[in-house]
Parts: C-alpha cells; structure tokens; sequence
C-alpha cells in the first residue's frame, strides 16, 4: 500500500486540475476558452489551476496571433505526461488492491 501512495500526485488532487490534465493527455493542445467550457469553470478559477500546474513544470503556455486577435494556448509537458500516467496508475492500483 505504502508504494502504491507514493505515486499518487499532490498537484492533481483538485477536481479542475485533474480535469485540466485529462483534456490535455488527449489534445494536442487547447486554448483558455475550450478548457473552461469542457471543465465549467470561470475564468479566474481556471487561471490559478493553470498556474499551478505550470509552476510544476507539467503544462506550458504558448501564445499566438490568429489574424490580429491573440490566442493563448495550452500543452501539457513530457514530464506531465509522465507524472499524470503515474498517478493515474496508481490509483488504478488503489482501487483494485480493494
């Protein structure tokens, strides 16, 4: 039991943050709008789960101009890749240990 806690990812502990990883883990990338309407979540609450997951290096920011109009978009990491792989493996285990 012990080994299998280890993996599990304190940064995904929010419902929005696990939410945010999971669309990432199966899009290339999505902008700021497209991550608030598939999570129902305002912009502000969106912005600071981002934050942290970037400060843990697991997301990155790019940003670009389509036309004029500037668009921020979001990519998830190799080494966010990785961490979510290994937490949600380690539930998996979690729950079928049970």
């Amino acid at each position: 039991m012990k080994d299998i806690l280890k993996n599990i990812n304190k940064a995904f502990d929010n419902k929005i943050r696990l939410g945010l990883m999971a669309a990432l883990m199966v899009n290339e990338y999505l902008d700021f709008n497209s991550l608030k309407e598939i999570l129902g979540v305002t912009d502000g609450n969106l912005a600071s789960h981002i934050k942290a997951l970037e400060k843990v290096e697991y997301i990155k920011i790019e940003k670009q101009f389509i036309g004029k109009k500037p668009n921020t978009r979001y990519k998830i990491t190799k080494l966010g890749q990785l961490e979510f792989k290994k937490h949600i493996s380690a539930l998996e285990k979690l729950i079928n240990n049970n």
